[in-house]
């Protein structure tokens, strides 16, 4: 049954259901002036998070599907943060409130690009326009390669509580054919001076359906890092999709696996992982069992925004920099993507929001039942549709595609209670796509205005 399960499911391009609905439904109806609206409406008391996108590497990983730009230089940096603190102040001075900080995540790019003492401006530069507290969670994602003792340093100062660090693959043959060579010397070394530097959680990111990986050489880079004890991991499916990144077609497509080996390299992932005592969290998320994001998933209190799976509760994610999306109670923001433009808007006085998306009282029930498959492969339909106003048949009849998954025992509803089958659970991201009404039933996004 899983075989022919996989070859009708496992072909399919779905959204990661980081939002819902997703990027391609935002609209340039949602300009700098509705964002200034949405922010100036912020609840009082509330806390609220914060991403910080620092959109530059120092060389291209050809697997990469971030906006990043490559510069050997210093001076587009810089130039770019004396943006970034002025879109900060522009934020900030849109609000009524100088709100509490609950997480800030700085996200890129390779945040640590920057030098020591200008990711501490950066950081004083926030403080003094946001309340940071004492828990206030700051996370910071890492390329280990380049990162110094000083800027391990300058973190800890900070008061990093979270490091993200990318490691992909072990594998040499791997490494070489996306551009990314990277020792386990080098990793373990950045882990072990983050901790010592008192950053008390550290993530690594993974990948399966790399050029040239195997089940095999994924089982041993999941050992490897294992054996250097991170608190989470958070292992991706590499998207091949060279029309719109174009330094992907520099991966040779031959030496990419179907969807069967790419399959069988997460399965295999997740299975060392799972011997090793971590626990699945969601689609793609481990976490050693006193882990928060355990406890969370545990609790059923586990969330799900643009970084993935986290315990960020915040109706309220405000994002700054090129490309940076933010979340309100009333939609989606998402800045100019290219750096000249955003950096432009910014120049002029405005917000640099280029498009968004104003919520629908739909979007928001369809928004909490894909949040809680995604999050718990499980869903209270009944009840979710209750305090939404509305009946469960409003989502499940004429329903086709979720029919088709209980047609071929995927997913079970008995009393307003959707489950998957656990042996299905891969098969999350379909679940929740029967209930994006912007899909039509072969994954595509309905072109319709937002």
């Amino acid at each position: 049954m899983k075989r022919s399960i996989l070859e009708r499911y496992g072909d399919a391009r779905l959204p990661r259901y980081t939002s819902y609905p997703t990027a391609p439904r935002f609209s340039p109806s949602i300009g700098a002036g509705t964002y200034s609206d949405w922010l100036s409406h912020i609840d009082d008391g509330d806390p609220i998070s914060l991403y910080v996108h620092i959109p530059f590497c120092r060389s291209m990983c050809w697997y990469c599907g971030c906006h990043t730009t490559i510069t050997l230089k210093d001076q587009p940096i810089l130039d770019y943060l004396d943006v970034l603190k002025r879109e900060i102040s522009l934020v900030a001075d849109a609000m009524p409130r100088k709100p509490e900080i609950a997480t800030i995540h700085f996200g890129g790019g390779t945040p640590t690009i920057m030098e020591p003492n200008e990711f501490l401006d950066l950081d004083f530069h926030l403080r003094s326009r946001f309340a940071f507290v004492e828990k206030t969670e700051l996370a910071v994602e890492i390329d280990p390669r380049p990162l110094t003792d000083e800027m391990i340093c300058a973190l800890g100062k900070a008061g990093v509580t979270r490091a993200s660090l990318g490691v992909q693959s072990f594998d040499p043959k791997v490494q070489k054919a996306i551009n990314r060579i990277q020792t386990a010397k080098q990793t373990r070394a950045a882990t072990e001076g983050l901790r010592a530097a008192g950053v008390g959680s550290i993530n690594f990111d993974l990948i399966y359906g790399l050029p040239h990986q195997t089940v095999a050489s994924a089982i041993e880079t999941a050992e490897t890092a294992i054996s250097m004890r991170p608190d989470r991991f958070a292992v991706f499916g590499y998207a091949h999709v060279p029309t719109f990144k174009k330094h992907q077609r520099l991966i040779d497509e031959a030496a990419l696996a179907d969807a069967a080996g790419r399959h069988a390299q997460a399965e295999a992932i997740a299975e060392t992982l799972l011997d090793a005592g971590y626990r699945q969290i969601g689609l793609d998320h481990f976490a050693l069992p006193g882990d928060s994001l355990s406890i969370a998933a545990k609790t059923g209190s586990l969330h799900r925004n643009f970084q993935g799976y986290t315990t960020d509760a915040c109706e309220t994610l405000i994002g700054f920099g090129a490309s940076a999306i933010g979340r309100s109670a009333h939609g989606y923001v998402q800045n100019e993507v290219a750096i000249g433009r955003y950096a432009q808007s910014v120049a002029t006085g405005q917000l640099a929001t280029a498009k968004g998306y104003r919520l629908t009282a739909d979007d928001r029930l369809r928004a909490e039942i894909i949040e809680r498959i995604m999050c718990d492969f499980s869903v209270d339909l009944a009840s979710i549709c209750q305090s939404h106003g509305v009946s469960p048949d409003t989502v499940v009849d004429g329903n086709s595609q979720l029919q088709r998954l209980l047609a071929d025992e995927i997913v079970t509803l008995e009393d307003g209670i959707l489950r998957l089958r656990g042996e299905e659970r891969f098969l999350v991201r379909a679940v929740a796509a029967s209930f994006d009404a912007y899909l039509d039933q072969a994954g595509r996004t309905h072109s319709k205005a937002a």
